[in-house]
């Protein structure tokens, strides 16, 4: 794996109208996204929807904060994971993309190893699973920890002005 071009992924959880996950991968400039409303898992039997959303600019990946009431997604983000991402079998991962099926090698503070991510046939192009394949990182056993605590949710208040709303 070490000749592999590496690309930057980030995944945020996300507390709006409903706690989800964004899966963020650098493609082609941008942050290609898409929101895990049960989060990632390391459970290989396991398989994670994943719903294509809008694209985010490369520097929103280190984004912590709240997003304003008002505003599309409004509630508090920290980063949950990041790390670096290759495309297996030597593929850009523009041409990945564009083909629907995307394996994965994940070098993540916790997601590690092997994932594919894949457009559901017949579900419209936003629909697509997130998958952990089997190999040494697989944990049957995994379960999701949230990171955003009352105090770090305390902090990242603190460092957002209100948002005038009238």
């Amino acid at each position: 794996m070490s000749h592999q071009e590496k690309f930057r992924f980030v995944v945020h959880e996300h507390h709006a109208r409903q706690l989800h996950y964004d899966l963020r991968l650098e493609i082609n400039g941008v942050l290609k996204s898409w929101a895990l409303p049960k989060g990632p898992s390391m459970n290989p039997s396991e398989k994670r929807l994943a719903i294509l959303v809008k694209d985010h600019p490369l520097d929103y990946a280190g984004f912590e904060g709240i997003i304003p009431a008002g505003l599309s997604g409004a509630g508090p983000v920290v980063v949950w994971d990041e790390g670096q991402y290759a495309v297996v079998a030597e593929r850009h991962p523009r041409d990945a993309f564009r083909a629907g099926k995307m394996v994965l090698e994940l070098f993540g503070r916790t997601l590690k190893g092997g994932f594919t991510l894949f457009r559901m046939k017949g579900r419209g192009p936003e629909n697509w699973l997130f998958v952990k394949r089997k190999d040494a990182y697989s944990r049957p056993a995994w379960r999701l920890e949230m990171v955003l605590t009352e105090q770090r949710r305390a902090e990242l208040t603190e460092r957002v002005p209100p948002c005038d709303t009238s």
